[in-house]
């Protein structure tokens, strides 16, 4: 009895690490993804408290600053109508990082349905469900862009409704390839056998095992919506002025591209930062989600 309690002592208790905290702890060795990760979070806090940290309204004119240059007292300069660039530039964060991330988000839900039932069930659902993604595939993802914007209108919403839909044959095609990977594992035919319904199959075993090249398809699909709703502000089709969307930014600056080149430089900056940030911190999630790096 006395050895069979030293060795019930003697077994240490092994600890199971979460996934997530070995893909953090993976992602904290990437310097480089870290950078790009502090900069999305300093640029959402600024965002978000633009109203705290400015001074001045994004619509707030003074004409007697037009086309002010950069200075201590606005560094950003002033635009044709006196605004302050600086606060136009954060509450631009706003409309231009929300507008990124929820398309991404309604693509992703939309493709994930769409690829979890292609690629589980296969058969007609699998060939309907493709060609139907083959005719969206057909338009060039930036003239359906334009139809549907022209369609819907210009505006917060139908820009975000017109980046997403473009977005969902990507998010459904993978998704549904890696399904069809991982549905003729044992642990799927275990579920099986032990009569598990297909839905639960779907959500609870197959799913988060397809989620990583999702994810970071989706942090690298932002920083392409971003540049792409910017696009469509530039051409008169997405976020409409007063609103200080950076693509509208750079749209009613471009006529004084010589006269103020400060009124592009810095919207363009802000646009080619948080594109920047988001495909590094993409490159460090691909490599941190690599089964191949788990050990």
């Amino acid at each position: 009895m006395a050895s069979v309690t030293m060795t019930k002592t003697a077994s240490p208790k092994v600890k199971r690490q979460s996934e997530f905290a070995r893909v953090m702890k993976q992602l904290s060795k990437n310097k480089i993804a870290m950078a790009g990760l502090v900069i999305l979070i300093i640029e959402c806090l600024l965002a978000a408290l633009a109203p705290l940290i400015m001074p001045y309204g994004y619509a707030e004119m003074d004409l007697t600053q037009t086309f002010a240059t950069p200075s201590l007292t606005h560094l950003f300069g002033c635009d044709d109508m006196g605004r302050d660039i600086f606060s136009r530039v954060l509450y631009g964060g706003r409309f231009s990082i929300s507008i990124g991330i929820l398309a991404v988000l309604i693509s992703v839900v939309i493709g994930m349905i769409i690829g979890a039932l292609a690629g589980y069930f296969g058969g007609m659902t699998d060939n309907i469900l493709m060609r139907f993604l083959d005719i969206v595939q057909a338009i060039p993802g930036m003239l359906l862009m334009i139809v549907i914007s022209a369609v819907l209108g210009p505006g917060f919403v139908n820009t975000i409704i017109a980046l997403s839909v473009s977005n969902i044959p990507g998010m459904a095609r993978m998704l549904r390839a890696q399904m069809m990977k991982e549905r003729d594992n044992e642990y799927i035919e275990a579920a099986q056998s032990i009569n598990c319904s297909k839905m639960r199959i779907i959500v609870s075993h197959l799913l988060p095992n397809c989620l990583s090249p999702i994810i970071v398809q989706a942090t690298m699909g932002v920083a392409q919506t971003i540049t792409m709703a910017a696009s469509l502000s530039f051409i008169g089709l997405g976020v409409q002025p007063p609103a200080p969307e950076w693509g509208a930014m750079l749209s009613a600056a471009r006529s004084f591209i010589r006269q103020a080149p400060h009124l592009v430089i810095f919207p363009g900056l802000a646009i080619a930062i948080t594109v920047l940030a988001l495909n590094l911190l993409g490159d460090g999630l691909r490599d941190a989600l690599d089964p191949k790096l788990k050990n």
